[in-house]
């Protein structure tokens, strides 16, 4: 296998400067970052092919179009990871087109970039870390109306509880206490002083 090309921390803030994403989107993907990075370190003792800068820098692209989205109705997963694949990324892109909707759900494989990202997601609501009933109570909220959804919803919602369980599996803290242990690597400050030119 070839050298994997990653994109920065550099790269990714020109990217979300480029795309314009809103505000809050940038609030939530840092958090979701700091969530993965924390994870895929932590993990990495126990799986060390996890490659810690990939599921990093997929997990702060992880909403690349979705500011877009709003007006364009994609797949902002899809279109998010078409993206990062087409600028030279490919898997970046390939762990980006997952964050909403794994793949694969299988509980007795190694951990992967992947779950990581996905599962960082799951645990986000706007830039606070939540317990996953929170996150699935404001889903529910937002997209549970909508035809269709809702059964998509309940076993997605089944899907990600068991990835939980896989994931914490290998950790030596709970769910609940992800919150208190996240460590803030990548700030918003970070991305501010990129833009003014100081970074």
């Amino acid at each position: 296998m070839g050298i994997m090309n990653i994109p920065s921390q550099k790269k990714s803030f020109e990217l979300i400067e480029q795309m314009k994403m809103m505000s809050h989107i940038i609030d939530h993907s840092i958090t979701v970052a700091n969530v993965a990075y924390f994870l895929s370190r932590k993990l990495k003792n126990k799986f060390p092919e996890i490659d810690i800068n990939l599921a990093t820098s997929a997990a702060l692209l992880h909403d690349i179009t979705k500011t877009r989205s709003f007006k364009t109705k994609e797949s902002h997963s899809a279109t998010g990871g078409e993206m990062l694949t087409g600028l030279g990324y490919p898997e970046t892109g390939d762990i980006i087109r997952q964050h909403v909707i794994l793949d694969s759900y299988t509980m007795n494989s190694s951990v992967s970039e992947q779950e990581i990202v996905n599962y960082s997601d799951k645990r986000v609501l706007h830039d606070q870390v939540v317990l996953l009933k929170k996150r699935l109570a404001y889903i529910h909220k937002k997209y549970g109306t909508q035809k269709g959804f809702k059964g998509r919803i309940k076993i997605m919602w089944a899907k990600t509880e068991n990835l939980e369980k896989k994931l914490f599996s290998h950790l030596n803290i709970k769910p609940e206490e992800l919150s208190l242990n996240i460590e803030h690597r990548i700030k918003r400050q970070d991305y501010d002083k990129w833009l003014e030119g100081i970074y």
